[in-house]
């Protein structure tokens, strides 16, 4: 798919790699200069050296001085923010227990980067774009933040979280020309989904088949899947879409692939 993002600056998280990385290398391919954001500033620093115009910053999205200064360099180094990606996101895969023993302080960790992250980042980069009267903004969910599913209680609350805080932000920020929509991707081939489920080490990887069991579409998605989808939302062209939850998971979430 072919868009034209000549001009624009756009901010991915978490974009060393995966999914991340995958839409930094998209919104690059097509035109826009990319702020690689990542905790992992080194291997940021590598993806986004292969794109001219592009730049890896060291960001900590539950800092919130860090994403503060992250936001001002962008804003002074391009002179502007026209795409955000709030992509960066962790789980838990030691503590895969139900909630009487799930531990508070990895509740805490994961609420951190994956709302409060979110929250902090789209506080600080939508102050540009509503100084420019448009932007867009990009949150990435999960499917389980729709549907959820049992042993990730931490996960799935902050991840059906970020599914009312986008539907909130767009409410709030579509009549001063920023859009805010998000994309709820299923199971992806990932190296966090390899070292669970689809490595031959995986944790849990006996358990694949009967994960696949409820995707129609018999596999994983890959990264550039969800880079489309967010490509998609990032053209001028969809321009009267807001607030929209855009699910990229095979079919996991249209109802049950099994006869009964």
């Amino acid at each position: 798919m072919k868009v034209d993002l000549n001009g624009k600056v756009a901010l991915v998280t978490g974009a060393a790699r995966n999914i991340g990385k995958a839409i930094a290398d998209v919104f690059a391919a097509n035109g826009a200069k990319v702020v690689y954001a990542d905790v992992d500033y080194e291997v940021a620093k590598e993806s986004a050296s292969r794109y001219p115009g592009c730049k890896a910053m060291k960001m900590d999205v539950s800092n919130e001085t860090e994403v503060n200064e992250v936001i001002d360099k962008i804003v002074k180094d391009f002179g502007t923010l026209d795409i955000l990606v709030n992509n960066a996101g962790v789980n838990t895969a030691k503590h895969r227990v139900t909630i009487e023993e799930f531990p508070r302080h990895e509740w805490d960790r994961l609420i951190s980067i994956d709302l409060t992250g979110l929250y902090l980042v789209s506080k600080a980069g939508v102050k540009p774009m509503l100084k420019q009267g448009s932007g867009k903004i990009i949150n990435i969910t999960s499917v389980l933040g729709l549907v959820p599913a049992r042993l990730q209680c931490a996960f799935i609350a902050a991840k059906a979280g970020v599914v009312n805080l986008t539907k909130a932000m767009a409410l709030e920020l579509g009549s001063r020309g920023v859009l805010v929509n998000c994309i709820a991707p299923g199971s992806i081939l990932t190296e966090g989904t390899k070292s669970l489920f689809y490595g031959n080490d995986g944790m849990f990887s006996e358990k694949v088949q009967q994960m696949l069991a409820h995707i129609p579409l018999g596999r994983p998605g890959e990264s550039e899947e969800i880079a489309h989808a967010a490509l998609f939302l990032a053209a001028p062209e969809s321009s009267y879409i807001n607030g929209h939850i855009l699910t990229v998971d095979g079919g996991w979430t249209a109802g049950y692939i099994r006869e009964f």
